[in-house]
């Protein structure tokens, strides 16, 4: 008897009402449809989502707890700014975790989520020649989904996935400075890295990509 293709057999788990409501209320923040200072509408997001208001309040709270979203006096919640300064400790931090993940999905990826790995980052590749940034952030985002599958360490992904969300943000407010094929490119070289099983490789992918999100924002802060 095996029991080690059981896994691979399991459906993929339904998202709780509560994570689907994150998820669509972090797209409306971190594509900027949710502007920094805008007030927080419970009523609007419970009929945008079509999720209730339990799950839609819960997002909210979570969302407070990683500073999305801040509690003001006399104007309840609203999206909080963005932080120039704080934005580069934002990087350092997530370039720690980063390199963990990238290190973590060289070793345990399965061969399906390294081939799914490396078919997502080319996506952001052909995204980027078309310059297509939709296209573009919506592969980037696919691509974080699977690294985080495979690394197989929730308390990483756990800890960068509100950082990667202030970085999506960040992007999307001064996506003028930046050069799209140029972190197509830092994204590849760490997929590649983590298709090949090359520990050494991957964290180099993710160091590249860090320091490319790093003068990115030096660029934009120093302007």
């Amino acid at each position: 008897m095996t029991t080690s293709t059981l896994p691979s057999s399991r459906p993929p788990v339904k998202l709780r009402a509560a994570d689907q409501a994150y998820e669509a209320i972090e797209g409306l923040i971190s594509t900027l449809r949710l502007e920094p200072g805008a007030p927080i509408v419970e009523a609007e997001l419970v009929a945008l989502t079509q999720l209730g208001r339990t799950p839609v309040r819960e997002a909210l709270l979570r969302m407070v707890s990683i500073g999305l979203i801040q509690q003001q006096p006399r104007r309840g919640l609203v999206v909080s700014n963005i932080d120039l300064a704080d934005h580069l400790d934002v990087i350092q931090t997530r370039r720690v975790l980063e390199r963990l993940i990238a290190a973590c999905a060289a070793r345990r990826a399965t061969a399906a989520q390294r081939q799914e790995i490396l078919r997502r980052a080319e996506r952001m590749v052909e995204a980027a020649d078309r310059d297509r940034l939709d296209e573009y952030m919506q592969a980037d985002h696919a691509l974080d989904v699977i690294n985080h599958q495979a690394c197989q360490n929730a308390s990483a992904v756990q800890c960068v996935l509100p950082l990667i969300v202030k970085c999506r943000r960040f992007w999307y407010a001064y996506q003028h400075e930046g050069e799209i094929a140029e972190g197509a490119r830092h994204h590849l070289a760490l997929a590649q890295g983590i298709a090949s099983a090359n520990e050494a490789a991957a964290m180099l992918g993710a160091d590249q990509l860090m320091d490319y999100l790093e003068k990115f924002a030096r660029r934009v802060i120093n302007n």
